[in-house]
């Protein structure tokens, strides 16, 4: 098993930037696929980004292409996202989330991951 927690969010202006920060328990993080997700007020759960157990494929959701880095660090067991340019619409509680898998790719399909973290909020203002 793995415990996930998030660190990072906070209250923003549009056009600035946060940076997302998610820390493993465990000594096998290299096993797990990780991915963010978020959720916004009235709406359902959304991929984010997700990152491949090596780090060197990522998959981004469309709206923010461009704008969202997610990396990972396998020796200190965190994944982190950095958000520029943010935009109101931005605005939700971000999960990260992570899947133990034989394979070498990200994942975007919520239902394949098997554990969450708590949820950060990151409330950007226009």
């Amino acid at each position: 098993q793995v415990q996930l927690v998030e660190s990072g969010g906070g209250l923003v202006q549009a056009g600035g930037s946060l940076r997302l920060s998610c820390a493993a328990s465990g000594r096998t993080f290299n096993r797990y696929v990780m991915g963010w997700f978020r959720q916004a007020p009235g709406k359902e759960r959304e991929f984010v980004s997700g990152i491949s157990r090596s780090g060197v494929r990522t998959y981004y959701e469309d709206s923010v292409k461009g704008r969202f880095t997610i990396s990972r660090d396998n020796v200190k067991n965190t994944v982190s996202l950095q958000m520029n340019s943010l935009k109101p619409e931005d605005t939700a509680v971000y999960y990260c989330a992570a899947k133990e898998t034989f394979y070498d790719a990200p994942y975007y399909n919520e239902g394949l991951y098997d554990y969450w973290g708590q949820g950060t909020q990151v409330t950007v203002s226009s």
